[in-house]
């Protein structure tokens, strides 16, 4: 049975992403390696705004490799951290042609009533 990662709000340390999370930043990248960069149909998610999805566009392209679904490794590296009121999620993004490559997934995640929220600020390459 795989281990599962809980969810903590920890101010002091980064923590491994949260199992309870995976499926849902999984969709997101799937909707963004599908050029869906407004992740307009996924549960948990907020809309983009044109910018932000004009600037993950730009990025993804620019990159100018293919990104791929999330493998099971991406965990062992992703991270996230509690910042008073919400989690900083960062995931590291693969390549068709590199495996791990240079961008991330930068999220926050908010904790609500029967669940979370998912809103995604950036791909980029830090």
């Amino acid at each position: 049975m795989p281990q599962v990662i809980p969810v903590l709000k920890d101010e002091e340390d980064e923590q491994p992403v949260p199992t309870l999370w995976r499926g849902t930043l999984s969709e997101i990248v799937d909707a963004l390696k599908n050029g869906d960069y407004g992740l307009k149909d996924i549960r948990d998610v907020e809309p983009l705004d044109a910018e932000t999805e004009e600037a993950i566009s730009r990025n993804i392209e620019g990159y100018g490799l293919t990104l791929v679904s999330l493998p099971a490794e991406c965990w062992q590296s992703s991270v996230c951290r509690w910042l008073d009121g919400f989690w900083e999620v960062l995931v590291d993004l693969f390549t068709a042609e590199e495996g791990l490559s240079d961008l991330v997934l930068h999220s926050n995640v908010f904790e609500e009533s029967g669940g979370f929220r998912f809103e995604v600020h950036l791909v980029y390459v830090p």
